[in-house]
């Protein structure tokens, strides 16, 4: 297995060189009796790496041809040349429409520019496209054009290569884009930008395309026939950054500041998917972030998770099996040893031809996390309590009033007499009806007044 740790980068697909055949309307390169046509109102950069003999060539208003050394364009002089017998008028095709965002025109490399050897990891879709800490190339000795068209302001990445010459710092990109060939190369409404730096963060760097998800997918789809592929489970998966549902499973983890990714992503290599059984088994993991809910709204911020998705090469009732199995043993190693990788929760969804999705399995190894949650459960469950013999009227709670301040608000009592040696009981604040300060009051008369803490419908029967 090729070592997790080796660097790859994104290079761009397709060019404008005259000696590509798809770039012609009748797929091949022009030969001596043909008469070309460049659109006068197409913008064009065109990499010639050979001598050519034209019989006539119309060109742009606008554009450039980058000739490579020996690299030459003359007039045809009417010998023979085998295989153009007869020529046509060959037209060279529209390049404004192959987009940036359109992950079906990227292919992951290592530095050296050869294919990245295919392995078990792969990448979801908004990662297909390059992320901001990723290094892009373009191939060297080769033209290009590409429709920068964004949701986002700045498209950042740490380093752009051209011509086989590496900018990868913010100045050497600035001194590129004001050069004659940036403007040929690159149009849209998006802005690229070199930082020059890498993912500062151990525990890895989200890819930063959601934001044009939407533009990535209406890509993917419009060269697949505007259609996903028919999953073989019930209710595939979704996974975050993916624009199709798979079968197999998602596992996310919630993680602390020591864990590590790229370790991480290693050791489950290098300890699972090298085993035999797991040989058809693909696995993308990354750093994404999921918004949160509450209540059915959603918050304007997201959490910061790992995402790892697992998919198999299985079919029919068989489909997302062995990543089953797979997810079932990586969440068994959390269970052991998750709190010493930085691992501190993980859930697992899984879904394959014989199930429907649905969450079979969490496991959290913070022992803090599980006692805070058991603990708001336990509190739950009290209130709840509470309430139920309340509502059944089997629980009395006493009530709490301040009758003696109540009443003086209300009623403020008539001052005593100066004479009167007394005080004020605030439990006792009634006078007698018509009576004169004055007076003596008379034995038989009765007096009544209000007890705050005695309710006389109780001793109704």
């Amino acid at each position: 297995l090729p070592a997790a740790t080796t660097a790859v980068y994104k290079q761009w697909i397709p060019n404008t060189n005259f000696e590509t055949a798809s770039n012609w309307d009748k797929g091949r390169v022009p030969c001596a009796r043909d008469v070309v046509h460049f659109e006068k109102d197409k913008v064009v950069s065109v990499f010639v790496r050979s001598a050519h003999a034209l019989t006539d060539m119309y060109l742009p208003l606008n554009g450039e041809f980058v000739l490579a050394a020996g690299a030459a364009f003359t007039a045809f002089d009417g010998s023979w040349d085998p295989g153009c017998d007869s020529g046509a008028a060959v037209r060279f095709a529209d390049a404004e429409h192959r987009a940036w965002f359109d992950p079906t025109l990227w292919q992951a490399v290592v530095p050296s520019g050869q294919l990245q050897p295919r392995g078990p990891i792969f990448s979801v879709h908004e990662e297909r496209v390059p992320c901001r800490y990723d290094d892009v190339l373009f191939q060297p000795q080769s033209s290009f054009r590409v429709n920068t068209d964004s949701s986002q302001p700045v498209i950042h990445l740490r380093s752009i290569s051209v011509m086989g010459q590496e900018l990868n710092t913010p100045s050497s990109w600035a001194g590129y884009l004001g050069g004659p060939s940036a403007p040929l190369q690159f149009h849209g409404n998006g802005t690229l930008q070199v930082t020059g730096t890498g993912c500062p963060d151990k525990s890895g760097c989200a890819c930063g395309n959601a934001l044009d998800g939407p533009r990535i997918c209406a890509a993917l789809l419009r060269a697949a026939g505007r259609q996903c592929p028919e999953p073989a489970c019930q209710s595939p998966l979704q996974p975050l950054g993916h624009c199709c549902g798979v079968c197999g499973a998602t596992i996310n983890l919630d993680f602390t500041p020591d864990f590590d990714l790229q370790k991480y992503q290693d050791r489950l290599v290098q300890e699972l998917l090298s085993q035999p059984k797991y040989a058809g088994v693909q696995m993308a993991i990354s750093k994404v972030h999921k918004a949160q809910t509450f209540l059915g709204i959603m918050s304007r911020s997201a959490t910061p998770l790992i995402q790892i998705v697992l998919i198999d090469d299985r079919a029919g009732v068989q489909a997302g099996t062995a990543a089953e199995q797979l997810a079932a043993d990586i969440m068994e190693s959390i269970a052991q040893h998750g709190e010493a990788l930085g691992i501190s929760s993980g859930r697992v969804e899984v879904a394959t031809g014989s199930t429907a999705s649905g969450q079979v399995g969490s496991h959290a190894v913070s022992r803090i996390t599980a006692g805070t949650v058991m603990g708001l459960l336990f509190s739950l469950l009290l209130l709840g309590g509470i309430l139920f013999l309340y509502r059944t009227g089997k629980l009395r709670l006493p009530a709490l009033s301040l009758p003696g301040t109540w009443h003086r608000m209300e009623e403020p009592a008539s001052p005593a007499p100066a004479s009167d040696k007394g005080f004020d009981n605030p439990m006792f604040n009634v006078e007698p009806p018509d009576a004169d300060l004055g007076e003596e009051i008379p034995k038989d008369l009765q007096v009544f007044y209000l007890n705050p803490l005695y309710d006389a419908s109780e001793t109704e029967t």
